[in-house]
């Protein structure tokens, strides 16, 4: 069966096709991100939508030409790979992202003759852990909510993307037999197929109790619904640059806010430096805070 131009309205959009497929929460985020990395090496234009729509006429048009510039684009890759600006894993999920849309879509590729050229050995970049004063110093910046932030990630391994689920009711306390608490249980994508328990230290859950009370302290109100992680408010003893709202009409910080607040925290703590030639910075900030 001939396939048609994908222009008009009745057509079927490849990404939300491509969508359909992504269950876990990480997936949903990593997966059109990886993809649009290989849409943009094409050099095609406009939104996501409008390139991922431009390559699948042309690639059932053509499949040799999809399969020829996939290659090329791996074998781009690699020669980041080499030169330590990616590592050879990332190579990997620029391919599972790929094979996945044409999958969904319909469109058969040799995949077994791509799958050839991918890397293998070393799976991990060139990148290091950071020290317990460079942690120190990240949790020190004038951001109350960059302790919380840090703690957890740190003591519990969640990356960014779970943020986005995080609420007060997903934290529960572990006391002793003497009542005291001595950690806390986290409930991670709740509600998918991805979720699951993992645990956060005494330090890290008191980090969070005394954030809930501060909020609560100017007039919000606190319930098992709140979200972890808000934004700012103004008050008399924090001098922020940024945008505030109001305390009682909080507002949850996305994931990838909280990634840039994190981010501006290591370059304002000058835990981050322009980089020396034949170095790297890690490449999220997830990796940086030790949980892979």
């Amino acid at each position: 069966m001939k396939h048609l131009p994908l222009t008009t309205e009745e057509e079927r959009d490849p990404m939300t096709v491509f969508a359909y497929a992504l269950k876990a929460p990480e997936t949903r985020r990593q997966y059109p991100r990886r993809f649009k990395i290989f849409l943009d090496f094409l050099k095609l234009n406009g939104a996501i939508q409008d390139q991922a729509k431009q390559f699948l006429f042309k690639a059932r048009q053509n499949p040799t030409w999809a399969e020829s510039t996939f290659m090329k684009f791996i074998d781009y890759q690699k020669e980041r790979s080499i030169r330590r600006e990616i590592s050879e894993s990332t190579i990997s999920n620029y391919y599972k992202a790929t094979k996945l849309f044409c999958e969904m879509n319909d469109l058969t590729l040799n995949w077994k003759k791509i799958a050839r050229g991918l890397p293998t050995g070393r799976k991990s970049a060139n990148d290091r852990a950071p020290t317990l004063e460079e942690i120190q110093k990240l949790v020190e910046y004038p951001d109350r909510r960059i302790k919380p932030i840090v703690y957890v990630m740190v003591s519990s391994g969640i990356r960014i993307g779970a943020w986005d689920f995080l609420q007060w009711k997903h934290v529960t306390p572990i006391t002793n037999g003497f009542g005291e608490i001595i950690a806390a249980k986290l409930l991670v994508y709740p509600q998918d197929r991805e979720e699951h328990y993992t645990f956060i230290t005494r330090e890290a859950f008191t980090c969070l109790k005394e954030w809930m009370d501060f909020r609560a302290s100017y007039g919000e109100t606190i319930t098992e619904e709140s979200w972890l992680i808000r934004d700012l408010w103004q008050t008399s003893n924090m001098k922020y640059g940024a945008k505030f709202g109001l305390a009682t009409y909080p507002k949850k910080l996305k994931s990838t806010a909280i990634k840039r607040l994190l981010e501006r925290a290591l370059w304002e703590q000058g835990i981050r430096h322009p980089l020396v030639p034949g170095t790297r910075h890690t490449k999220n900030i997830s990796a940086y805070l030790l949980i892979g």
